[in-house]
């Protein structure tokens, strides 16, 4: 499965490329040309009606996407993992068709939402991967949950802690990527203001940092993502993840190490923040392994070697 699935898919589901798409229609058309017999489900759990997309059998895993994307982010890897698992990829509260409510954007009460799904499902135990803002998401879920997690992977990023208020407003020429939207979805209403019906420049901007083959996210799947975060109130929603990290580093400082196994899957760039974090926070670390096609994006530009990845770990 790759580009020209999502192609395809974009075709069907959109028409033409300045249509966008009713809420919820997409998913179910894009899930259904996925292998592994997946389809778009809701349900209403901790106060807010989320989606996801199921597919596969055996053992539940559970996949967290990140900003700015959604579920489709996944949809290289959901296919192979379907061979093995029972693959349910969610979007968090505020993204693509899950509900956006006015809070509720901390990542315990996101991983709250996220147990009482699989829990509503029918699962007392889950394994867990998350890439993004679904990493901090994905350990907030072993941190508060850890009895219905059986493990835990984190891709590229790490929970929010102190370390985040030492980000520098300006960066000196050649020092790397300048992380200004994390301050940029600090700001009220502006973004949405800003952003309405233009947010297809945030996210090829996203990707055109955050990608070592710009081809691997293609204009079929950013306009995907498009569909989703081009409304103010969808923006809103959005800043919410930003907006509640400083709950986010509160709710760090009250949680001991995680017990359970946890892998980490990285772009180069991040190794040396997985190599310290990572013993201070996870009590049993089966590997932490860099993903050297990728910038961030690790699904999207190496799928084969994130899922080889994970199917070795969650044995």
């Amino acid at each position: 499965m790759g580009a020209s699935l999502a192609a395809s898919a974009s075709g069907e589901a959109f028409g033409t490329a300045d249509r966008r798409p009713a809420r919820g229609m997409d998913d179910e058309l894009l899930a259904r040309r996925l292998d592994g017999d997946f389809h778009s489900h809701f349900a209403r759990v901790n106060g807010v009606r989320l989606h996801y997309v199921a597919g596969g059998k055996g053992e539940p895993l559970v996949l967290v996407p990140g900003w700015p994307a959604t579920w489709w982010s996944y949809h290289k890897v959901m296919p192979l993992h379907a061979q093995h698992y029972r693959v349910i990829v969610v979007d968090i509260r505020g993204m693509g068709a899950s509900e956006r409510p006015a809070g509720g954007y901390d990542k315990k009460t996101m991983a709250r939402d996220i147990y009482e799904l699989v829990r509503s499902l029918g699962y007392r135990q889950v394994n867990i991967a998350g890439h993004d803002i679904g990493a901090m998401v994905a350990f907030s879920f072993a941190a508060n949950h850890g009895a219905a997690t059986r493990r835990v992977a984190l891709l590229d990023v790490l929970h929010p802690d102190e370390t985040l208020y030492d980000l520098p407003m300006l960066t000196k020429p050649g020092a790397g990527v300048h992380m200004w939207w994390w301050a940029f979805n600090q700001v009220k209403e502006l973004p949405g203001q800003l952003l309405h019906g233009r947010s297809r420049y945030l996210i090829d901007w996203h990707y055109g940092i955050g990608l070592r083959d710009q081809g691997n996210v293609t204009d079929a799947d950013r306009r995907v993502y498009t569909s989703w975060y081009d409304e103010p109130d969808a923006i809103r929603a959005s800043n919410g993840w930003y907006q509640a990290v400083h709950q986010d580093i509160a709710d760090m400082k009250t949680y001991t190490k995680v017990t359970m196994p946890l892998l980490g899957l990285i772009a180069a760039t991040s190794r040396q923040w997985f190599e310290y974090t990572l013993p201070q926070i996870a009590a049993d670390i089966r590997g932490i392994i860099t993903v050297d096609k990728a910038l961030h994006w690790l699904c999207e530009e190496d799928p084969d070697l994130v899922t080889k990845s994970l199917l070795d770990f969650l044995v």
